[in-house]
């Protein structure tokens, strides 16, 4: 690949306009390490639903007050979407790191793809199920989605620009490759599945990947 070709892949990339956090930049550089902490301890927590839980609860079983809580979101509901967006955002950043400059555009999609899909990896039927009572967490979780569809569309495109992969509907096919974790990991799926959310994603992945690269009868 040439080195102008890369310079492209990463800039396509960086040009895609991430979704808006659930706290803000400044709100991050706010927080002191005990809420950090907390927030990290959630993610565990929430493994075992939430729908049953207060902020009471959650003070108790976290060994903090509620002054804490409170300091980092007014609502139960308002924490699990800080807890979301975090964790989102974290695997969006070790997705972003896995892509390397001399990458082919199709290349670079099955490193970035693998790599988000970890958010998904340790989905539990407890979290799926009470996730699913809360729209707004949909919400979170479509507009992270949307946001790998187009990141993936920008390297489906310059897969076809440098002649890789046939002209298709890059929109449609992208749509499907990106949301294959947020849809394995919807309640409803989730508890059809043989495999884990991530094991199904990466494989359904690795199937479209190869079909648009298989010779045309």
């Amino acid at each position: 690949m040439s080195t102008a070709t890369a310079t492209d892949l990463l800039e396509l990339l960086r040009e895609v306009p991430p979704p808006e956090p659930v706290l803000s930049r400044e709100r991050v550089r706010q927080l002191t390490d005990r809420q950090r902490d907390v927030l990290d301890r959630l993610v565990e927590l929430f493994d075992d639903g939430f729908a049953h839980l207060t902020m009471a609860d959650l003070a108790s079983r976290l060994n903090c007050s509620l002054r804490t809580l409170y300091g980092l979101a007014p609502s139960r509901d308002e924490l699990v979407l800080a807890v979301v967006d975090r964790n989102l955002r974290s695997v969006g950043r070790s997705a972003r790191d896995a892509l390397r400059s001399d990458m082919r555009p199709l290349e670079a999609i099955r490193a970035y793809l693998e790599a988000a899909n970890v958010a998904v990896a340790r989905t539990t039927e407890a979290w799926a199920r009470d996730l699913a009572t809360l729209p707004a967490g949909q919400q979170l979780r479509d507009r992270h989605s949307d946001y790998l569809v187009d990141v993936t569309r920008r390297l489906l495109d310059l897969a076809v620009e440098q002649g890789d992969i046939d002209d298709l509907d890059t929109a449609a096919v992208a749509r499907v490759m990106a949301s294959l974790g947020r849809d394995f990991a919807q309640f409803d799926v989730f508890t059809t599945l043989r495999s884990t959310p991530k094991e199904a994603a990466d494989a359904v992945l690795d199937l479209l990947l190869r079909g648009l690269t298989s010779p045309r009868p």
